[in-house]
């Protein structure tokens, strides 16, 4: 009995090292730059967020379809900055919208147009109104907060300012 149980402990072990160097793997590669129209299925106009100033911030297509292509891929996005928690100095989550003011002063997007951002150590934000590139592992999980329903949800690993 015990030499079975040191079999599925080494088993255990074994799979466990080769979770984290998978892991590794997909941390160190280079990240695959994606653009706003590439998270919206070919086939999917974006639609044009009415700009009103009668106070109603209802989205436009709250269950808007997503690319399935870029699920668990790592990714770089570049986008405007919506704090949903953090400090002061850091951040820990937000919202990447593609144009500044989005679900702040305008409606919020399709939901294929908003990525829920997380970073489990937090981030310094310097300005909100400069656009970043925001890199990490992308997931067709969807999020829904009091401001808008999302699409995608991505595991933070870096931000950096925007470059044109």
């Amino acid at each position: 009995m015990s030499q079975t149980r040191s079999i599925m402990r080494q088993r255990q072990v074994v799979s466990a090292m080769l979770l984290m160097i998978c892991s590794c793997c997909i941390h160190a590669a280079p990240a695959e730059e994606v653009y706003w129209e590439d998270l919206a299925p070919e086939d999917f106009t974006i639609p044009e967020v009415p700009i009103n100033h009668d106070g109603s911030m209802s989205q436009a297509m709250p269950d808007a379809p997503v690319v399935e292509r870029y699920n668990g891929k790592k990714v770089k996005i570049p986008g405007f900055v919506v704090p949903l928690e953090g400090t002061a100095t850091e951040t820990t989550e937000f919202l990447l919208v593609p144009y500044f003011g989005a679900c702040i002063h305008v409606p919020p997007p399709p939901s294929n147009q908003i990525v829920y951002v997380k970073f489990n150590d937090g981030v310094p934000i310097d300005n909100l109104y400069d656009a970043v590139w925001v890199s990490g592992i992308l997931s067709t999980d969807g999020w829904s907060g009091d401001i808008a329903t999302v699409g995608y949800t991505l595991d933070g690993i870096d931000v950096t300012p925007f470059d044109g």
